[in-house]
């Protein structure tokens, strides 16, 4: 919320020319027309209205409802510090809405003896404006695929986490007399499972939960770094199990482990040259 609040602040001018002028050319009456207001103008999530004493004489009209319960409600607390403009417009700082969660803002116009009160979504203003690319169908399904995508993955890693237990378990009580094997081929599936974890993680949190209007675009190498440190780590592992395997059985393929030791560490070298590509681009962009 705070990149839209931000853009708001960045275009304050405009955002607020926008809403002023819609409502100057809508019919006065607001709260009789206001099935015409909610539907042309998306931004407008609830209207009311305050007479002179501060008290609300018309119901909460909502884009689903009407809410009755706050007429005869004092709201003086609104508007002891209220001041309006030329136009007898007044138009609060962004907040979060209590009844939507959205970065919004509160706009008031007075006609006669009358304040008529509206709270406005920020995200549909500059949505309108195209000061910002947000499509709420699109978000829905985009965040839909990004559940079920990290939903496999988080299964996939209690799979493979589950598998590495039950090989420890039975390297122990199953009697299977590779030990050293057994080891590591739990080392390598809990590994696995673990970045695979986090990759889901790092979807969910960036991806659903808090999802941003900007797009850093160092971010996804960030998680794909961390990705790959888990399974050069797993590959590492692999590597250690084959050398010593072939230490124990036969020098002659030591040649096979060698060459799989240069590809790991190229690997490793690769990752290292990758992060400090990304650091030093990011350091040169703050720098700016």
């Amino acid at each position: 919320m705070k990149v839209v609040i931000n853009l708001y602040k960045k275009h304050k001018l405009t955002v607020d020319n926008y809403i002023t002028t819609s409502l100057k050319n809508a019919p006065t009456d607001y709260i009789e027309h206001s099935g015409v207001l909610l539907k042309k103008y998306k931004f407008i999530q609830l209207i009311y209205s305050v007479d002179k004493e501060y008290r609300q004489i018309s119901p909460s009209v909502c884009r689903k409802e009407k809410e009755t319960t706050n007429v005869g409600s004092d709201k003086t607390h609104y508007f002891t510090q209220l001041v309006l403009d030329e136009d007898d417009f007044y138009i609060s700082n962004p907040y979060i809405h209590y009844r939507t969660g959205k970065a919004s803002i509160t706009v008031v116009k007075k006609i006669d003896d009358i304040y008529y009160v509206f709270d406005c979504d920020l995200i549909s203003v500059l949505e309108e404006l195209r000061l910002i690319e947000f499509n709420s169908a699109h978000d829905k399904l985009k965040k839909g695929v990004y559940i079920l995508g990290s939903g496999l993955l988080v299964a996939i890693s209690i799979a493979l986490l589950l598998y590495g237990a039950y090989i420890f378990i039975m390297t122990f009580f199953g009697g299977d007399k590779d030990f050293l094997h057994d080891i590591f081929q739990a080392i390598i599936a809990a590994t696995l499972g673990i970045a695979i974890f986090d990759l889901a993680k790092q979807i969910i949190e960036h991806e659903v939960i808090f999802h941003s209007f900007s797009h850093h675009e160092d971010r996804q190498y960030k998680v794909l770094g961390k990705f790959l440190v888990s399974i050069i780590i797993a590959l590492l592992i692999e590597t250690l199990m084959v050398v010593f395997k072939i230490a124990l059985d036969d020098y002659k393929d030591m040649q096979n482990a060698f060459f799989l030791l240069i590809g790991t560490t190229a690997m490793f070298v690769g990752l290292a040259y990758f992060y400090k590509t990304i650091i030093g681009s990011s350091t040169s962009k703050e720098e700016k």
